[in-house]
């Protein structure tokens, strides 16, 4: 293709470009890191070069919306197209209006609304999605497509109507049939309702669903048991879809990295402040203060993450979105992911959560608290049971020494201050035995130390020893 790129794309974007870029509908099953998201940028301009679109609707999780607005479009999108970029905001006050206006001057501009998925759960996100739509010719595009797979949540039902009012659609998830191959329905339903030949989600699920009926507190009601006919589906899939695993992308580099971005909850917003102006806070009557800058560091780590240890020595959890966020990464990803986290507490919720979702026998630990003569067996198992799809470890323990190559995704559900420690544990992962491209997702709170902890580490600087004194107060 000859077209002017702002970034060069890789090969198997250029196939995915050639494949989509003039379809009315069709859908990225690329995997997580092999850059779906400037395929659907580069689609975008090619077709607003064409005089086909002067709109963009796109619509994503919470916590990649962020960067969709502050870092994607703006590295990807060519620079001879004068587009205009507005994230959507619940709360409207007088500068989110004008912003939210700009998006309805008339122009040559390319108008680009970034809205997080939940959002379409509101009357208000759907009217003014609905109203956007109306007043352009509109690429509407679902970034991790999974999030619309329940046909019964107010969202999906929202969108499934709102599509009906765009030009052109498009969906882009990493493991589309996977997990389970009834949530194609809604996604490919949303692209165009003939796709996959059935008018109804209930008809879906005969033809391609095992059902049993179990009595449940006296009642029968129909559970899915298995899957038949899939060889079937996937040929559905295949005139309007593109597939891409990492292992198939030779140009990839050797590591990838990302960020999911959360917001603190209001709890963690109130002791945050507190323990920034005040160096304390206090929680359920429980008080904690600090001595120095560097243990108001931690302490305000600690509170981003979701918990404070009190100065009676006992942790006070808070109410926080992290765990949420992980639990969405790890729907999108495929294959097996290493989750680092840098307390002890937080092992414990990850492996409570993950169980519930994933269920026992699919995630295992390596931290202080993992007794010793279980530490290999763990290590064996995740290696080699394909049921075992997590380990959760913290880098202090698991990040020295030990082979982790079955993983080609690592998780930092938080990170600590040693930069040795960071190197270390992702090369758990990236070292002889690997063959894939390996992806590293951090998880941070937007506008925090936390943010401000992973550039740092990104930047190869040691927090622990070379940001101290009056350098780290104003880094705080």
């Amino acid at each position: 293709m000859n077209y002017k790129f702002k970034t060069k794309p890789y090969a198997h974007q250029l196939t995915a470009l050639e494949k989509s870029w003039n379809r009315e509908t069709y859908a990225y099953f690329m995997e997580m890191g092999t850059g779906k998201t400037k395929v659907l940028i580069d689609n975008v301009a090619m077709l607003y070069d064409k005089g086909k679109v002067n709109g963009v609707l796109i619509i994503a999780p919470k916590g990649v919306v962020g960067t969709w607005y502050n870092q994607e479009i703006p590295t990807h999108m060519p620079d001879h197209i004068e587009s205009v970029s507005v994230l959507w905001q619940s709360n409207i006050n007088k500068k989110q209006k004008e912003k939210l206006n700009s998006l309805f001057k008339t122009g040559q501009d390319l108008h680009i609304l970034i809205m997080n998925v939940e959002s379409l759960s509101t009357t208000k996100g759907v009217e003014f999605a609905e109203k956007f739509l109306n007043s352009h010719n509109t690429l509407m595009a679902i970034d991790e497509s999974t999030t619309i797979k329940n046909p019964k949540a107010k969202r999906t039902k929202s969108i499934l109507i709102l599509s009906k009012n765009a030009k052109y659609r498009r969906i882009m998830t990493g493991s589309p049939v996977t997990k389970n191959p009834l949530d194609l329905f809604t996604q490919c339903y949303f692209l165009d309702p003939f796709h996959l030949n059935h008018e109804s989600y209930y008809s879906f699920r005969t033809r391609y669903a095992i059902m049993k009926t179990a009595n449940i507190s006296g009642r029968q009601i129909q559970l899915v048991s298995g899957f038949k006919n899939l060889g079937e589906l996937s040929e559905k899939l295949t005139p309007f879809s593109y597939r891409v695993l990492k292992e198939d992308c030779l140009d990839l580099p050797d590591k990838i990295y990302m960020k999911r971005q959360i917001n603190l909850s209001p709890d963690q917003l109130k002791l945050y402040d507190q323990m920034k102006k005040e160096a304390l806070a206090t929680l359920n009557g429980k008080k904690v203060t600090t001595v120095n800058a560097l243990t108001q560091l931690m302490r305000l780590h600690q509170i981003t993450c979701g918990h404070f240890t009190s100065d009676d020595g006992s942790t006070q959890p808070i109410k926080n979105n992290r765990i949420t966020e992980l639990m969405d990464v790890l729907e999108e990803i495929e294959g097996k992911a290493i989750i680092w986290a840098h307390y002890q507490y937080d092992i414990t919720n990850i492996i409570k959560e993950v169980v519930k979702v994933h269920g026992p026998g699919s995630i295992v630990d390596y931290y202080g608290l993992t007794p010793q003569d279980e530490r290999q067996g763990n290590i064996k198992k995740f290696q080699s049971d394909p049921k075992c799809r997590f380990i959760v470890g913290t880098p202090a323990t698991g990040g020295y020494g030990i082979t982790l190559t079955a993983a080609n995704t690592v998780i930092y559900y938080s990170n600590g201050y040693d930069l040795e420690k960071r190197l270390q544990s992702e090369d758990r992962a990236h070292r002889i035995g690997q063959k894939k491209s390996v992806t590293y997702v951090d998880i941070l709170a937007d506008e925090t130390v936390d943010e401000k902890i992973v550039k740092s580490l990104r930047k190869k600087i040691n927090i622990a020893s070379e940001v101290l004194g009056e350098e780290l107060k104003s880094w705080i």
